[in-house]
């Protein structure tokens, strides 16, 4: 598929270079003629086909990061014998107020 690209570059090359030597082309028309048939389309046909490679490494990133997060969380866990890794018992901060009938 690269070579595709490459030789799509080299057409638009060429073209951007037939119109820079032409009595009635300009170089700042040889120069917007190769961005815009040449440089804007293979980024973006590169950009669409570099999708599923993106996607897979985000994949294996988080897969990475969740193994590294439970081996952490089996740490903690058999370092202390409970789960959170404290040793005291989960409880709230404040003791709830009862309101007299």
């Amino acid at each position: 598929m690269y070579i595709v690209l490459i030789g799509w570059i080299y057409v638009a090359l060429m073209m951007s270079v037939a119109e820079a030597t032409n009595t009635t082309g300009t170089v700042l028309g040889a120069v917007f003629t190769f961005l815009l048939y040449g440089v804007a389309p293979v980024s973006l046909v590169l950009y669409l086909m570099g999708t599923p490679a993106r996607k897979r490494a985000i994949k294996a990133r988080e897969a990475a990061e969740l193994a590294a997060y439970r081996q952490t969380q089996a740490q903690a866990v058999d370092a202390s014998g409970e789960p959170d890794g404290a040793g005291e018992t989960a409880a709230d901060a404040v003791a709830p107020v009862r309101e007299k009938p």
